[in-house]
């Protein structure tokens, strides 16, 4: 269930707002048109103020309806209604178009635009992609929600990604993910057999899993947010298994941490891995490489390097196709990396992000 809200816009003359005469018989004929699609369309309220007009009307079905005139030469029109899940909508998208069709020709309209409804409630269905364009998502339930000490968990279902993990309402993973973890640990590229692997961070589960395929020595993942692991352990099966149901297994040990500090212990100790992923934060948006997640990006590559072998290599995923600036200055941050490396970049297409994201692989300069 949801209120869903239909826009519509119209450029008119100027007169059609500012001149009285005009405006009274622009909304007669806007009142007349909204009859043809919405029952006992009434008018309630009507406001002059500064730089326009703000009309209010009710109809049929709890409809609100609000129509705004800009002395700029635009009329505004929001329809508004709440509609259950398995009700048909008042308005569908040709229904939308149908009335812009009749709204342009009585308000001899040079051009007019409509959205699809926006559909508004206590379930989020509208998300972004990297380069922050709002993508909607068909998003029936919420599943799982609670705040950690630090960050909002939800665990939400989608009629076409299957469970999906959001963190901090952002797009983490879906049950049709496969390919952002195939494409992290480079499947069919790289041999993980009887390796030596750490995951900083893989809260949900699925890079863990899908490593454990590939029958590696021992694989440690350092996570610190026990929240995650625990709602991906119920929901999110399909991606992780049953690697998040015990936290010690055959060959492999979840550490519930801060993976800052269990880095610099490794440091500390001379341990040294084959692999280790970086299944961390996202790359930021910014317009310079600054700032707090910066910081805290430059540090894991700085002490990922100081526990790799010779011959090992550092993964990670890095942020959408979509934002080459942003891709440019994290090769900077690597090439300033001592000892020398060298790197490769890949991406794929990961349906839940709609979008195509990238991921590098580091390893020494021989």
């Amino acid at each position: 269930m949801a209120v869903n809200t239909i826009l519509l816009d119209f450029a008119v003359d100027k007169d059609t707002v500012a001149d009285r005469h005009k405006r009274e018989l622009a909304l007669m004929n806007i009142e007349s048109a909204l009859n043809e699609f919405v029952r006992n369309t009434t008018k309630k309220d009507f406001i002059e103020m500064p730089g326009g007009f703000l009309q209010v009307l009710t109809a049929d079905r709890g409809t609100f309806i609000t129509v705004r005139g800009f002395v700029q030469g635009l009329i505004s029109i929001n329809v508004e209604y709440f509609r259950e899940e398995n009700e048909p909508p008042l308005f569908n998208y040709e229904l939308s178009g149908n009335l812009q069709e009749v709204l342009s020709e009585k308000l001899q309209s040079t051009k007019s635009r409509r959205l699809p409804a926006i559909k508004r409630g206590t379930v989020d269905r509208y998300f972004v992609t990297s380069d922050e364009r709002l993508l909607e998502y068909d998003i029936d339930e919420v599943l799982f929600e609670e705040k950690s000490p630090y960050q909002k968990v939800q665990i939400v279902h989608s009629k076409s990604f299957g469970n999906l993990l959001l963190l901090d309402d952002l797009q983490n993973l879906s049950e049709k993910d496969l390919v952002y973890t195939e494409t992290l640990m480079q499947r069919g590229k790289e041999n993980y057999r009887d390796k030596e692997i750490v995951i900083l961070g893989g809260g949900d589960g699925a890079l863990l899993w899908e490593l454990l395929k590939e029958q590696p020595k021992f694989v440690t993942m350092l996570e610190l947010d026990k929240v995650v692991m625990d709602a991906c352990k119920k929901y999110m099966r399909s991606a992780c298994g049953n690697c998040l149901d015990n936290y010690n297994g055959a060959n492999y040990e979840i550490i519930v941490g801060d993976c800052v500090k269990v880095l610099d212990n490794y440091i500390k100790e001379g341990r040294k891995f084959d692999y280790v992923f970086g299944d961390l934060t996202d790359l930021p948006i910014s317009p310079t490489p600054q700032g707090e997640i910066w910081d805290f990006i430059r540090l894991i590559l700085k002490n990922s390097l100081k526990v790799l072998k010779p011959d090992g290599k550092y993964m990670t995923h890095a942020n959408g196709a979509s934002n080459p600036d942003s891709l440019v200055m994290f090769e900077h941050e690597f090439k300033k990396l001592q000892p020398p490396v060298c790197f490769t970049q890949d991406r794929a297409f990961v349906p839940s992000f709609m979008e195509d994201w990238v991921f590098y692989q580091v390893s020494f300069q021989k």
